[in-house]
């Protein structure tokens, strides 16, 4: 996909190639959550956008945003959202949309960015 064919929106998930990856960073194709609102994200013009980590390895912790497996979803295990490894990535790194979570879900990932990023 490149960045002029990409139209992704807040809330999905999608696979993302994120090699290279340094340190304890992602790496290889692994599912990334949009968190971008969509008038950049959804925008073919625009070619980078906001995404969090989706790893099925997850603690109890604020940081971490369990989702379950859904149709919805399209998550075949539950699976957190890594609120604390968010990155600006290129469109060009998407591989394909897996689904979507709830608006629910999209509002408790919204209390773990803000306390992430010390915004309350």
């Amino acid at each position: 996909m490149t960045a002029s064919e990409a139209r992704v929106h807040r809330g999905e998930i999608h696979w993302l190639d994120w090699s290279p990856g340094r340190g304890s960073e992602q790496a290889g194709i692994r599912p990334a959550l949009v968190i971008q609102e969509d008038a950049a994200s959804a925008n073919p013009a625009y070619p980078v956008t906001i995404v969090a980590a989706v790893s099925t390895k997850g603690r109890d912790v604020p940081q971490h945003v369990r989702l379950e497996p859904t149709a919805e979803t399209g998550l075949t295990r539950p699976s957190y959202v890594k609120c604390e490894q968010v990155q600006t990535v290129a469109k060009e790194r998407f591989r394909g949309l897996i689904g979507r979570i709830s608006d629910d879900d999209l509002a408790r990932v919204g209390t773990a960015l803000r306390k992430v990023l010390a915004l309350e």
